[in-house]
């Protein structure tokens, strides 16, 4: 059973003004309707990179970094997916997904599953160390930092987006290379 939750978008006011010291000039408040402003300061946050892939038959990928761990136990993640992703539909309709974590060298496949001009289906894939997920069927990803697949177990909406919240069904991980990362709006590396 997937749960499936929908928030009121009216946010509930806070209790009065709060008493507290301005904020630091050298980061002054932006303008959260101006969809850059805001896009700038979420960008400050440096995430790592992974591939979402979902799709026995005709699989589908897509580079994502809204990506974290939930719970420990049980075992769950969550991924948030455009509403417009040709992705959306198919972790929707198959109710399970994959995400492998990108190395350092991987910024090739990174943009690969970013670009909205690649080949779908699986000449999506054709160039690409992958093999079927024993879970899920969904693509995983060679020379990855980690793996894991997931059945879809909640669904919350999230503006354009949605929260998929994966349970784990199996996972793993290679020790060594650097993890491939994304801080405002490129690709960096660990500094050795």
């Amino acid at each position: 059973m997937i749960h499936m939750s929908i928030v009121p978008s009216a946010s509930v006011p806070l209790p009065g003004p709060l008493d507290l010291p301005p904020l630091p000039a050298e980061a002054p408040e932006a303008d959260i309707h101006d969809r850059r402003a805001l896009r700038g300061v979420l960008g400050r946050f440096a995430t790592g990179v992974t591939v979402l892939t979902a799709g026995r038959d005709a699989p589908r990928g897509m580079t994502a970094n809204s990506f974290t761990s939930v719970s420990l136990e049980p075992a769950q993640v969550l991924v948030c997916v455009v509403k417009s992703a040709a992705i959306h539909q198919l972790v929707l309709a198959e109710k399970a997904f994959a995400v492998s974590v990108l190395s350092r060298d991987q910024e090739w496949v990174a943009r690969h599953f970013a670009d909205h001009s690649r080949p779908r289906g699986a000449a999506e894939f054709a160039g690409i160390d992958h093999e079927p997920g024993r879970h899920t069927g969904a693509p995983v990803l060679g020379h990855v930092q980690a793996w894991l697949e997931c059945r879809l177990s909640a669904i919350h909406d999230g503006g354009d987006h949605t929260i998929f919240v994966g349970s784990v069904l199996g996972a793993g991980n290679a020790s060594g290379e650097d993890p491939l990362l994304f801080l405002g709006g490129a690709f960096r590396r660990v500094a050795a």
